[in-house]
């Protein structure tokens, strides 16, 4: 079982899996620092000056907190704002990766129209009777 798990692991496919998990969440830790620390503040200053992960509203009449995190210990809340965070991390990291497949896509494209052409090589048997014909108009 052991030596099955090192094949495993050793296959180039697992690596490369591998490192795009890690290069992913690295480039997911770069887009919540870029909607949450630029983007967000300035919707929030559009829509009233406020962070505008603290938009919310308690489900309970014990919630009276400004912020979210105080009023998660007063009771339930719907916190709205966080998940519009949320779904605009996803929108831009989306975006992104769409732009990256794109790029990828029109590389691969470029560099087929770039390849020169391959003759054919004729079919095996057409092949042998042209070596036929050669060592009979050789005799």
């Amino acid at each position: 079982m052991l030596k099955e798990f090192q094949e495993f692991i050793s296959r180039g496919n697992v690596m490369d899996l591998a490192v795009g998990v890690i290069i992913g969440a690295a480039f997911g830790k770069i887009v919540d620092s870029l909607v949450n620390d630029i983007i967000m503040p300035i919707v929030g200053a559009i829509f009233g000056g406020l962070d505008f992960n603290n938009y919310f509203f308690g489900l309970s009449s014990n919630v009276h907190s400004a912020a979210l995190a105080d009023a998660k210990k007063e009771g339930a809340v719907f916190a709205y704002g966080s998940f519009i965070t949320v779904v605009l991390n996803f929108l831009i990291l989306a975006f992104i990766i769409f732009l990256m497949v794109k790029a990828v896509n029109n590389l691969r494209k470029r560099l087929e129209r770039e390849k020169p052409a391959a003759a054919a090589a004729p079919p095996a048997d057409v092949q042998l009777l042209t070596e036929i014909r050669d060592l009979l108009a050789k005799k």
